[in-house]
């Protein structure tokens, strides 16, 4: 699959095409921008223009990656004396599946992808349904190619040759389900699905999405092994969702801008496991200690919020899609060659005495590049005992997913 870098507008920045276009708004507005005098090839259906003003201010984004953003513009800029009247070049070249595509999270993730320039095909798996969903995305006039895909017998050709493979597979967590109510149902989805993964695009980025996470993902992590193709810089928990809701309560209680806000989430992705860090919030930003208390146990909490606050109608969907999104945008940017790709997930760690944790990393080319075991110091005190007291739990949820993908190879 090519990777060829293209100039790129990014999910959740605000695209105009001159008078005639009206602004393809996916987040909120951002201080940067960049504009171009020449015209623009037609995307996404918008015819071109004259100029293009990008202004972004999304969590997609953020302010270091906007460099990044306006530099796309200045490589791709059409040289003098080419002939074509195009000024950019946007090319799609990855290939994205979602296994679960016809779900609550599903749905409005394989919308959000199908709106990225770098996708040029969204492959959509699942057991059932999926075909409408697929029928209805592929009439939106946006690069990639929408193909659906029905049951075991057409999951393999649904996986090959996909860059990018996201998971959020399995039932949502309904009121008055124990964390051991959803592991039984979703863990023996994931071990299949990611055993078809395994089979058919081994080298291929895995998000999970499925919960609960910190048991799912190491369940990924042995099947993966017990098919000799585990590369643990390419197995993600998708955690950004506490990274989401932490830059938005924090930017909410002290009115800050949205797009300045960036508070790292280590641990991991259930209850007192997910622990915000506050006291490395950017820009610098004091807390009371009844502040820290506060926001911390919301932000622990916010999917039981959404779950009770959807009366047994859902739980956190679409944020959950959003947040997946965001770190789909993410590792296609690291694929496409950008350097400068930092996020929060769980991931196979050396960082603590665990052998997964949640924490911010480097994402490249080859998956992840580098750890950044600098947030794991100078915590404050609230901190510390907050990653003491976290450790038996998640340690817990990771020995019980390991422990089921061992028995399942013991009785298979």
């Amino acid at each position: 699959m090519a990777t060829t870098s293209a100039a790129t507008f990014s999910i959740g920045s605000t695209v105009s095409f001159g008078r005639r276009g009206s602004p393809l708004l996916l987040t909120k507005p951002s201080a940067a921008g960049c504009t171009s005098q020449n015209s623009l090839a037609s995307f996404s259906g918008l015819k071109a223009a004259t100029s293009v003003n990008c202004d972004s201010e999304s969590s997609f984004l953020g302010k270091e990656s906007s460099a990044t953003l306006r530099g796309s513009f200045t490589r791709k800029a059409q040289k003098p004396n080419q002939s074509s009247n195009h000024g950019l070049q946007l090319q799609a070249s990855y290939k994205v599946a979602i296994l679960g595509a016809a779900g609550g999270i599903g749905q409005p993730l394989a919308l959000l992808i199908k709106m990225s320039p770098l996708v040029s095909a969204l492959n959509l798996y699942d057991i059932a349904n999926v075909k409408g969903v697929a029928a209805d995305l592929s009439h939106c006039n946006t690069p990639s190619q929408v193909l659906d895909f029905t049951g075991a017998s057409e999951i393999g050709n649904c996986l090959k040759g996909v860059n990018v493979v996201v998971i959020p597979a399995g039932v949502p967590r309904k009121p008055g389900m124990t964390r051991d109510d959803l592991f039984n149902i979703n863990a023996n989805i994931v071990k299949t699905l990611v055993e078809t993964v395994a089979d058919n695009c081994p080298d291929a980025f895995i998000h999970i999405i499925s919960n609960p996470v910190n048991s799912t993902v190491p369940i990924a992590a042995e099947v993966l092994k017990q098919k000799g193709v585990y590369d643990p810089k390419k197995l993600f928990g998708v955690t950004t969702l506490d990274v989401v809701r932490a830059n938005t309560f924090v930017a909410e209680k002290k009115n800050l801008k949205l797009i300045d806000v960036d508070v790292p989430v280590i641990g991991g992705h259930a209850g007192i496991t997910i622990l915000p860090l506050l006291s490395k919030t950017k820009p610098s930003v004091s807390f009371t200690d009844e502040e820290v208390e506060q926001l911390t146990v919301r932000i622990q909490n916010a999917g039981t919020e959404v779950v009770e606050a959807k009366a047994g109608a859902g739980s956190a969907t679409l944020s959950m899609a959003y947040a997946a999104a965001r770190f789909v945008e993410s590792s296609l940017r690291a694929l496409d060659g950008d350097g400068d790709v930092y996020e929060c997930s769980f991931v196979q760690s050396d960082l603590t005495d665990l052998p997964f944790f949640a924490s911010r990393v480097k994402l490249g080319r080859k998956g992840i590049e580098a750890m950044i075991p600098s947030d794991l110091q100078g915590l404050s005190e609230y901190e510390e005992k907050a990653l003491e007291a976290l450790k038996p739990e998640l340690k817990a949820s990771i020995e019980k997913g390991i422990a089921f993908a061992q028995k399942q190879r013991v009785t298979a």
